[in-house]
């Protein structure tokens, strides 16, 4: 694999956590440097060892993944994002925006996970290929960190500078569900 394909992989697979950072910089609207580590560093970390471990599964369970990872990665998102619609219809006040903290807790390990996923598959397929791990394990999480830091401040300008109030998290929460719906059309599941 060579630095250009290796780069543009670790840019595909950023795509998801890139778009999920920018709904919750649209949701947060004011984002501390300990939100964009914790974020960054989280989305990073899964992205780099999902490959890692769909290489390690090598073939045995590829057919089985491969049929429901696309299902579990819609449901989260599409979990996540309800939950961020329903708490901003349920708070008129500017502080009910900010009550819950994507980047915290249980929410954080349910997004790492729901965008990271696709990358299991890269894995596998690297495995298949007999292609190591290691190197593009690393770009994949490095490259996915850059882009949840920049996307995590980019959603929280837009959200500055529209004065959108709790509207950002229902937006925010409708393109976690888009990026769902996305993700199962890529699988061909619509026809």
């Amino acid at each position: 694999m060579t630095v250009i394909e290796l780069l543009a992989l670790a840019v595909a697979l950023a795509m998801d956590a890139f778009a999920v950072s920018v709904a919750t910089g649209v949701q947060l609207r004011c984002v501390s440097p300990r939100q964009t580590f914790r974020l960054s560093f989280h989305f990073g970390l899964f992205q780099a060892l999902m490959p890692v471990a769909g290489w390690a599964l090598g073939l045995t369970v590829r057919d089985y993944i491969e049929a429901w990872d696309h299902w579990l990665a819609f449901g989260l998102l599409v979990f996540i994002g309800v939950r961020m619609m329903r708490e901003a219809l349920a708070g008129d006040d500017e502080d009910a925006d900010c009550k819950c903290d994507p980047t915290r807790g249980m929410t954080l390990l349910v997004l790492s996970v729901a965008t990271s996923i696709d990358a299991l598959a890269v894995g596998l397929s690297l495995s298949i290929l007999g292609l190591s791990i290691w190197t593009p394990a690393v770009v994949i999480g490095v490259v996915c960190a850059g882009f949840t830091a920049g996307g995590l401040h980019l959603g929280r300008v837009l959200a500055n500078a529209s004065r959108m109030g709790h509207r950002a998290a229902l937006v925010g929460g409708g393109v976690l569900i888009a990026i769902g719906v996305r993700i199962l059309h890529d699988h061909g599941v619509f026809g």
